[in-house]
């Protein structure tokens, strides 16, 4: 008796943890098939559709409108609200000390089924000022926030984003930039995204993978001269982060 309690003990957390390796791999991602999910979790692809089966029950995940494949379920990300909040809560007073810095608005972004969601923000104290609403999103090629998470990625699951969004030149040239950010730590928006717009963006994972930004807008007007303060500022930024999130 004590040995099948331990056998299903074991089974029960074989169980979990395959399930758990394919909600991780659909993280990001705007649809997979079940081969695609086979072979990226290394499973068969019978036990990959007995998993999906159970976990779409659950709506941990969903059928992909338009046959994209297997997605990330509304399940999950109600589940994830509470943990999501205590990030913003945990670097609201980082974010307000940049901004007093710095004097510029102050973003918090996070990825979320392929696009940067803004989840917190603390404005600049300067007159003229870039400002986007909380809950807005934005695309991930052309912003310094969705650059800055790009580069955490491999190189497929950046590709695969990239093209999601534009044409094979945007893609080739946003590419050759994530290999710049990951060399310099910093992403940057040139007036790209929003005529009259730029800005500087600090991409970081928390203990649940989940991929987040720090970005500072700043109007092109003045970005020149503050291109360099901004830097440096987000720059000392990621020690604290990191510290902060265990």
């Amino acid at each position: 008796m004590v040995l099948r309690k331990s056998q299903d003990a074991r089974n029960g957390i074989q169980v979990i943890a395959r399930a758990a390796a394919v909600l991780r791999i659909l993280k990001g991602s705007t649809g997979m098939s079940l081969g695609q999910i086979a072979e990226r979790v290394g499973l068969p692809r019978s036990t990959v559709q007995r998993i999906v089966g159970a976990l779409q029950t659950e709506r941990l995940v969903v059928a992909s409108s338009g046959g994209a494949g297997i997605r990330l379920g509304p399940e999950l990300h109600a589940l994830s609200e509470a943990a999501r909040f205590s990030v913003v809560d945990v670097l609201r007073p980082l974010l307000q000390r940049l901004s007093s810095q710095t004097e510029e608005t102050v973003d918090l972004s996070m990825l979320r089924d392929g696009k940067m969601v803004f989840i917190d923000q603390v404005p600049g104290s300067h007159r003229l000022r870039a400002v986007s609403a909380v809950g807005e999103r934005f695309p991930l090629a052309t912003t310094a926030n969705g650059r800055a998470c790009l580069a955490l990625m491999d190189e497929s699951e950046a590709r695969s984003l990239i093209a999601s969004e534009g044409s094979p030149a945007l893609s080739k040239k946003v590419m050759a930039k994530i290999a710049q950010i990951r060399q310099q730590g910093l992403a940057f928006d040139e007036d790209e995204h929003t005529p009259g717009i730029s800005a500087v963006g600090l991409g970081f994972v928390d203990l649940k993978g989940d991929r987040y930004a720090v970005s500072v807008p700043v109007p092109t007007s003045r970005f020149t001269q503050q291109r360099e303060k901004v830097s440096a500022a987000l720059r000392l930024l990621r020690q604290p982060i990191e510290e902060m999130l265990g």
